[in-house]
């Protein structure tokens, strides 16, 4: 069983910054070695791939915040961010980290995140 535990959403202004921490559990789920991507679902629209990060530690990016937000990882603390920066109010969106691991998907609660314009 893994869970997955989102935190450090809450309301930023335009331009400015925020981070996102995903902390994983489970036996045998390691975030240095499984896939962990940050998703966004805005009121009324699909969910939405932000940023991953794989397990040699190859990022990819939305066009939407590439060269803004940044996905990364603390292995020992099994826990992986997402550092937004220039924040937009496009940006405004529940935030959930997830996971694809042994045949099925993991997703956390999600954590609201309100830009202001």
């Amino acid at each position: 069983q893994v869970q997955l535990v989102e935190s450090g959403g809450g309301s930023g202004q335009t331009g400015g910054s925020l981070r996102l921490a995903c902390v994983a559990s489970g036996r045998t789920f390691n975030v240095g070695v499984n896939p962990m991507g940050w998703y966004r679902q805005a009121p009324g629209k699909q969910r939405d791939l932000v940023a991953s990060i794989k397990g040699g530690g190859y990022t990819d990016y939305a066009d939407s915040v590439q060269g803004r937000f940044t996905i990364s990882r603390d292995n020992a603390k099994n826990t992986v961010y997402l550092q937004m920066n220039s924040l937009k109010p496009e940006d405004t969106a529940v935030y959930y980290c997830g996971s694809y691991y042994r045949g099925r998907s993991y997703w956390g609660q999600g954590t609201q995140v309100t830009v202001a314009s």
